[in-house]
């Protein structure tokens, strides 16, 4: 029976977990649209999903700290526990990028709608579908999906870089748009700052499956 009850807890752990990142995604999802449509109405409901994923944090941190004391889990569910710490944690960090990108909109609202020379959609669309994948890969408990969120950080990171370079250079040659440009640029880093949460969501499902710390992998590539 004790066992019947702890394996509930883990999956109590796991759907509380899927339910936060469900609001996550949602709410990258709203910043994104909020950004690109000038919806300052959609900037608010960010805001207060953000405030409700910080609150599934701190549940899900406690939940997962008290099974720990209580159950003492060994080996994979061991792993699972503590992936499910650091998931949480990533899962808030891309809460915090969303409402950036809400404050930033609003204060975009303020300055002339220009176009700006970078293709913010298909950005948002790649890191946000990231976090979809990574979260994905936790559900089915499948490290080779995990992997391909991995491989899918360098084209963001190439967008990232792109970006900057062309909002730089419209600042050099049209300097009266430059409050414009430095926003996008900040949301730029926004979005790529979500698919590097994605990443690491995606290291630690590896982790809980296989039993292997991939997430400094790629720095030791370039030794």
């Amino acid at each position: 029976m004790p066992r019947i009850n702890f394996h509930l807890q883990l999956a109590e752990l796991k759907d509380k977990l899927l339910a936060m990142a469900a609001l996550t995604q949602q709410t990258a999802d709203l910043a994104l649209e909020a950004y690109l449509k000038r919806d300052k109405g959609l900037c608010k409901y960010v805001r207060d999903n953000e405030l409700a994923i910080d609150r599934a944090q701190r549940e899900l941190d406690e939940m997962a700290y008290e099974i720990m004391a209580k159950e003492q889990p060994m080996a994979i569910d061991l792993r699972f526990v503590l992936a499910v710490i650091k998931i949480n944690g990533d899962l808030e960090r891309v809460g915090d990028q969303a409402a950036n990108i809400a404050k930033r909109t609003k204060n975009s609202l303020k300055l002339e709608d220009v176009m700006l020379p970078v293709d913010f959609e298909a950005m948002g669309e790649h890191a946000t579908r990231m976090v979809r994948l990574a979260v994905q890969s936790l559900i089915e408990g499948d490290a080779f999906l995990a992997e391909s969120v991995r491989t899918m950080d360098d084209d963001i990171d190439r967008m990232n870089r792109l970006a900057h370079e062309e909002l730089l250079r419209m600042i050099q040659e049209r300097p009266q748009y430059t409050d414009q440009a430095m926003i996008g640029i900040l949301i730029a880093r926004n979005l790529e700052s979500i698919a590097d949460h994605a990443t690491s969501i995606a290291a630690d499902v590896i982790f809980w499956v296989r039993g292997a710390d991939v997430r400094h992998e790629y720095l030791s590539t370039l030794d």
